[in-house]
């Protein structure tokens, strides 16, 4: 008898951490930050019909609404999982009560054939009951990602309203976007813009 198995990836955050030694980098780190800062402000976005991309990986792993699906889903799943354990095991003992029983010699033969038929009758119905449990795992993940990408789909749509790019594409790892114009990369813009939204949607919510 096989368990049910659903496993998230782990998203992997990153911290920058940066010490001076005295007053004086204090003071240049602080300089360079600033310039840095004053670069990134003046940066801007690409020009109406251009063609740009966004990262689909980073969106999905950087997307507040992502995450809490996914904590959702792998709690339904974690309870899923626990109570098909639970069967799992009690058919076990069941099988192992009926072994022992058997080899001491403490069943009649017509109590031997009884209890055959009802433990084959209890693995039939925890297989079934195995197989609606998976196919309901697997029915959370697709509902997950159906609403990722009707929330994904319907904010770009709205976003290119304003900003009028001739296409609009996405990136994943395995069908990457070989080299580009950074300046055409607006997957910061995709994650940033989201996540606002998403906040404004758990208010609204809220209240």
């Amino acid at each position: 008898m096989k368990k049910i198995t659903f496993t998230f990836a782990l998203i992997a955050a990153a911290m920058l951490v940066s010490g001076c030694n005295n007053a004086q980098k204090n003071t240049e780190t602080t300089e360079e930050q600033t310039d840095s800062t004053e670069t990134v402000a003046v940066k801007e976005s690409a020009p109406s019909g251009s063609i740009v991309y966004f990262n689909l990986d980073r969106v999905l792993e950087e997307y507040d609404m992502a995450n809490d699906l996914r904590s959702e889903v792998e709690a339904k799943v974690n309870a899923i999982q626990k109570d098909v354990d639970r069967r799992q095991k009690n058919l076990e003992n069941a099988a192992k009560d009926f072994e022992n029983k058997y080899n001491k010699g403490l069943m009649t033969s017509a109590t031997i054939a009884s209890q055959q038929k009802k433990l084959q009758q209890q693995q039939l119905n925890f297989q079934q009951f195995a197989q609606e449990k998976q196919q309901e795992i697997m029915e959370e993940q697709q509902v997950m990602m159906n609403k990722l990408a009707d929330a994904i789909k319907t904010y770009v749509e709205n976003y290119n309203e304003e900003k009028q790019y001739a296409l609009i594409l996405s990136n994943q790892a395995s069908v990457p976007v070989i080299t580009g114009d950074p300046t055409l990369d607006i997957t910061d813009e995709i994650i940033a813009g989201l996540n606002a939204e998403y906040v404004e949607a758990k208010k609204s919510n809220a209240e």
